[in-house]
């Protein structure tokens, strides 16, 4: 059989061929020994991590009446070959979840590839407001960027809930080509508050800025406030303007609030202030020359003398019905006055 053995032949003399062009793969090589850097630790593994212990592993959640207590797990992750040691606190307002969280222990030292759990209570004081307080947990241990951890506490104390919103200290001042709306929102309820605001105002001539509702990136727990300002580019140069600020929030939480602004340019109100200035002058003169042609014999009778105006009384006194005695009492008094005079001034010396 010549053909079947030339034919095994070849496909020896073929697969030979292919094993030596084709040597075996890196994978079925022996791995290289690891060679040691003298003087160099080796890398660290992940840091450690604070959490819930339940499924949700993003923030606790708990909630009751005024005067209960609620208990609940952190779970602290060590997956690193070294043991780490992390320090436990509450943290928030004076009326939250973290001023009120109590932990079974206060440091937790968590070995290598272990996981640890620390139980802690939050206590609602019975006089706490029904609504949201919120709190933070916060863990501190080693680690590169500061080795802090932060887990939320969502705490809502059962009752009834009251939004209520109040928008305070709104003022316009301009500076340079714009205006700057300055307000203050305050949280006047048991919930927290997410609000938006809009903004108009109005001049003497019609509506100068229609800014609708919009979000704030705000958010305010109960009792908390903020200051805030407003932008407004193109302002009136000159014009009365009433500005209102519109606020609201979920559950019915709205109120309003305005402010005056009256733009005047400096060299307007110079120019008005002296048109009004010589107005009022012009007006006082006019004034003053008109009383004085209004009464002429006020204005003669400066300059006549006691004794003329005398005679001139008793003249008129006489001519309104006086009797003849009377006349010849007048004459007589006259003349007398008259005589002394002459005598007194006739005796010089």
């Amino acid at each position: 059989m010549p053909f079947r053995t030339r034919a095994a032949v070849t496909g020896a003399a073929v697969t030979a061929a292919t094993v030596l062009l084709n040597p075996a793969p890196a994978a079925a090589r022996p791995a290289a020994a690891p060679i040691a850097t003298a003087g160099r630790a080796a890398p660290a593994g992940p840091g450690w991590s604070a959490a819930p212990s339940g499924a949700d592993g993003r923030y606790f959640y708990l909630e009751g009446a005024p005067g209960t207590a609620m208990t609940d797990r952190l779970a602290v992750s060590n997956p690193s070959e070294r043991a780490v040691t992390v320090r436990l606190r509450g943290a928030g307002a004076r009326d939250g979840a973290g001023a009120w969280l109590l932990f079974g222990t206060a440091e937790v030292t968590v070995p290598p590839r272990t996981r640890a759990t620390v139980p802690f209570t939050v206590t609602v004081p019975r006089d706490a407001a029904p609504g949201d307080h919120p709190g933070t947990i916060v863990a501190t241990g080693p680690g590169a960027t500061g080795g802090r951890s932060r887990v939320p506490v969502r705490l809502r104390v059962t009752g009834p809930a009251l939004s209520a919103l109040t928008v305070e200290r709104v003022s316009v001042h301009r500076r340079g080509s714009a205006a700057v709306i300055r307000y203050t929102l305050v949280n006047r309820g048991n919930t927290v508050l997410r609000p938006s605001l809009a903004v108009r105002a109005d001049g003497l001539f019609g509506p100068l800025l229609r800014r609708a509702g919009r979000a704030l990136p705000v958010t305010l727990p109960p009792g908390g406030r903020v200051d805030r300002t407003e932008t407004w580019p193109d302002p009136p140069a000159l014009d009365a303007v009433d500005v209102r600020l519109t606020a609201t929030a979920a559950g019915g939480a709205h109120d309003d609030a305005t402010a005056g602004y009256t733009a005047v340019p400096w060299g307007g109100a110079a120019a008005v202030a002296l048109l009004l200035a010589a107005g009022g002058g012009r007006f006082v003169v006019r004034r003053r020359r008109r009383a004085g042609r209004a009464d002429p014999a006020a204005v003669g009778s400066e300059d006549r003398a006691p004794g003329a105006a005398t005679e001139a009384a008793d003249a008129r006194t006489g001519a309104s019905g006086g009797t003849g005695t009377g006349t010849a009492t007048r004459t007589a008094t006259t003349t007398a006055t008259r005589t002394g005079t002459r005598t007194g001034t006739g005796v010089r010396r």
